[in-house]
């Protein structure tokens, strides 16, 4: 009984995990934003890899898309540095300010 009661928590745990991490609902489709602006730090990592773009002042975190679909799309390591100009077409998340997805 204990074993099943384990499994069924770490299920239910590891099911909230994938959950959060994966949910975009977070995000507000209905509102596309569209960012140019100075690369100051980046990730390039999974689970998503990501840029600290300065535009107007103000630095946007910006979640993007895991590694495959970067990579499958061209957009490699390099592109990614500190100091490159970037344009950025994303949304918004809706209660954290400064952070979109791309």
């Amino acid at each position: 009984m204990k074993k099943l009661a384990a499994v069924v928590a770490i299920g239910v745990f590891g099911t909230s995990l994938l959950y959060a991490h994966h949910g975009w609902t977070g995000y507000d489709e209905s509102k596309t934003l569209k960012i140019t602006g100075v690369i100051k730090a980046a990730g390039y990592a999974n689970p998503h890899p990501y840029v600290k773009l300065e535009a107007d002042n103000k630095i946007w975190n910006v979640v993007l898309p895991p590694l495959i679909l970067l990579q499958a799309r061209g957009l490699e390591k390099d592109k990614l540095k500190a100091g490159i100009t970037a344009t950025v077409v994303g949304y918004p998340h809706k209660q954290i300010a400064g952070e979109m997805r791309a």
